[in-house]
């Protein structure tokens, strides 16, 4: 937690200077997979036509994955010359364990015409500059692969804050990981690359084995041939945000399904790191356990283990409250520190078991 630390304060801010807010050059293509999102897709793209960036220099590709709902009418109400609609289905046959999404944005990405391709989910909402900083930032930096934050927003619960609170974490071990090139993660809901990148590394091949992965799976690709292209956007303006998930049901769906593409990583330490916390997780929640039946060793054991999580997590997550301006999500702390435990147990055996799992009526592997 020091490491993240650490790398995360050295990671430089970034921000648009005067002239490259005024004469933007890069022309983006905005990708977006979407399936039975009639719901959302419209707040999603009102929230990228309103920004700042200009309209002549971007396009937007929403990608219909055989909705089951009003998802293709509603975007095609729009009626906006800027939103392009294609439909998954005349791009392939409805089969399998076919990687649905890797596939729609294979299928967008043939048809783009930006230099820089944007991908987010249509149960997202831009910020208002959000197109602008990452343009400035490929254009400035030379970084052709951007990691980019995302966050929880309009809580209704303390579940929800829970999530939220997690989530501002896992930003922080995101960009720290860059920084200091130990890790390599990302979220596909805010994500940036060079389209001749995509085509360098020969796209998702290799790594379409899985459902998910269209995100990390393609950055950790990327990091083993071209790791110098790698960066992450540190500007909480550039933050897309959405909405945690309202049941433990849900919850839980959605983190087995980021967990089941990790048997595919191939970093070392992503690995170390990701078995490290689940076995010392284990071990707060096991010596517990054993010091109902045995002397007081195993429970100082216990509290050895539970404070120094406790303190080493309220020390990161607060750095990374106040970045998002978030520091509400610190009331109370205790709590979330239980059930952060509990999750990653859960989570960490589960999704070495079961890797079949339900998304949006569609079972997956």
């Amino acid at each position: 937690m020091a490491l993240y630390a650490y790398c995360w304060k050295r990671l430089p801010f970034f921000n648009m200077s005067p002239v490259e807010d005024l004469q933007p050059r890069t022309f983006i293509s905005v990708l977006i997979p979407a399936r039975n999102e009639e719901d959302n897709i419209i707040m999603c793209l009102n929230s990228i036509l309103k920004g700042s960036y200009p309209q002549n220099l971007y396009e937007i590709i929403v990608i219909d994955d055989h909705s089951e709902d009003a998802t293709i009418e509603r975007v095609a109400g729009l009626n906006n010359a800027h939103i392009k609609l294609i439909e998954l289905k005349n791009h392939i046959k409805l089969a399998d364990n076919q990687p649905f999404k890797k596939r729609a944005i294979e299928a967008a990405i043939s048809q783009a015409v930006g230099n820089l391709i944007v991908t987010t989910d249509a149960d997202c909402i831009a910020p208002m500059d959000w197109l602008h900083l990452l343009a400035s930032f490929y254009e400035k930096t030379g970084k052709r692969f951007i990691a980019a934050p995302v966050n929880f927003h309009a809580e209704l619960s303390a579940f929800e804050r829970f999530q939220s609170l997690d989530y501002v974490g896992m930003m922080g071990i995101t960009g720290a990981g860059v920084e200091g090139r130990f890790t390599h993660m990302c979220n596909g809901a805010n994500l940036a690359y060079d389209k001749k990148l995509f085509y360098e590394v020969d796209g998702f091949h290799g790594i379409d084995h899985v459902a998910s992965g269209d995100d990390m799976l393609l950055m950790q690709k990327i990091a083993r041939s071209h790791p110098e292209t790698l960066g992450f956007l540190k500007n909480p303006a550039a933050t897309i945000l959405t909405k945690a998930k309202p049941t433990i049901g849900d919850f839980l769906s959605q983190r087995l399904r980021w967990a089941s593409k990790s048997s595919s990583y191939t970093e070392f330490f992503t690995v170390f790191q990701l078995a490290m916390v689940f076995f010392f997780c284990c071990n707060i929640l096991l010596s517990l356990c054993l010091s109902i039946f045995y002397d007081n060793t195993i429970f100082i054991i216990f509290l050895f283990s539970f404070i120094g999580k406790t303190i080493s997590d309220y020390f990161f997550l607060r750095i990374m409250a106040g970045f998002f301006n978030r520091r509400d999500l610190m009331r109370p702390f205790l709590p979330p520190q239980y059930l952060h435990v509990l999750y990653i147990i859960v989570v960490g055996f589960l999704s070495n078991f079961k890797k079949r799992y339900n998304w949006k009526g569609r079972s997956v592997k």
